[in-house]
């Protein structure tokens, strides 16, 4: 065997690949499979790259239009937030805030032709709030013994409202009240020759209703005079009858000693609010408006209790 047969046997035994192949320059299968894999790899990368920064391009020029319509809707949207009437609803501010005392309306005098034997009888109303509701009466009994007595019964009833968004003005609610209480008056049971007739000069309006009851102590001559003066009513009750025998009181005059007390009453009101003549305070459509809470609204209990001392009047008697 030649010394070339026996170095190639060598080189096949140790698995060295024959010298052509290296000298062609061509590496075996093996070797060139790893190097078509990486550069499959590296054109695939390279291929990826323009498309990964188009969608990124892509990404954030929606991002800009979407945020700039964001701030284009949000400026909007605060324009027409401020274009918008507030939501707060307001009322005109009622006239007065404040009732007199209900006891004190009435004067030494007044009380004197009215009750001549009760001036001192004065008995107040209880109330939770005298600013809005108040009420006062007085008792009068001449008694002659067998030759019979004179009865004497007068109430005087303050009401006052304040403005409220959800029921309306004071004077709104002031003129609805008066109205029905002067319904009340002209509807009482078992009334007779019931007659009503508008009073002038006293408050914004005022309405005297009179009408006879028969009781079984005797005949009695009820008045009632309702007046109001902006958003405040005055409701007084007024009743006279002759006992045991004794003459029934002049109906008539009755009623103008009622209507005088109730004048009274209602300049009373207009006092204890800063008119120092006793005139008018300034009206409510005067002054500016407010908002208002519900405060001292009437509620329907303080109406409940005034028409009761209406009733009481009768009851009196």
């Amino acid at each position: 065997m030649s010394e070339g047969t026996m170095q190639r046997a060598a080189q096949r035994e140790v698995g060295v690949p024959p010298t052509p192949f290296r000298q062609w320059g061509r590496a075996p299968r093996e070797e060139r499979a790893p190097r078509a894999k990486r550069l499959n790899r590296v054109l695939v990368r390279a291929a990826a790259v323009p498309m990964v920064l188009l969608a990124a391009a892509c990404s954030s020029s929606g991002s800009d239009s979407g945020s700039g319509d964001g701030a284009r809707q949000t400026a909007t949207q605060g324009a027409q937030d401020s274009a918008s009437p507030s939501a707060s609803p307001t009322v005109q501010a009622a006239a007065y805030a404040e009732l007199p005392e209900a006891c004190e309306v009435l004067s030494g005098k007044t009380l004197g032709e009215l009750v001549p034997k009760g001036t001192k009888s004065a008995k107040k109303g209880s109330s939770s709030d005298l600013s809005a509701r108040a009420s006062c009466s007085w008792s009068s009994l001449d008694n002659n013994g067998v030759k019979g007595s004179q009865f004497r019964w007068l109430n005087v009833s303050l009401l006052r409202f304040e403005s409220d968004a959800s029921r309306g003005t004071g004077e709104e609610q002031a003129r609805e009240y008066y109205q029905k209480q002067v319904d009340d008056a002209r509807s009482v049971p078992d009334a007779k020759n019931t007659k009503a007739e508008p009073v002038s000069g006293t408050g914004n309006e005022a309405t005297a209703v009179r009408y006879d009851l028969k009781k079984k102590e005797g005949a009695f001559k009820q008045q009632t005079v309702v007046a109001r003066v902006e958003n405040v009513v005055v409701t007084l009750d007024y009743n006279g009858a002759g006992l045991a025998g004794d003459r029934t009181p002049d109906a008539d005059d009755l009623v103008k000693s009622a209507e005088k007390a109730a004048k009274e009453a209602v300049t009373a009101v207009a006092k204890a609010n800063g008119a120092a003549d006793g005139g008018s305070a300034p009206s409510a459509s005067s002054s500016p408006s407010a908002t208002t809470s519900p405060g001292k609204p009437a509620s329907p209990s303080a109406s409940a209790s005034t028409s009761a001392s209406a009733s009481e009047s009768a009851a009196k008697g």
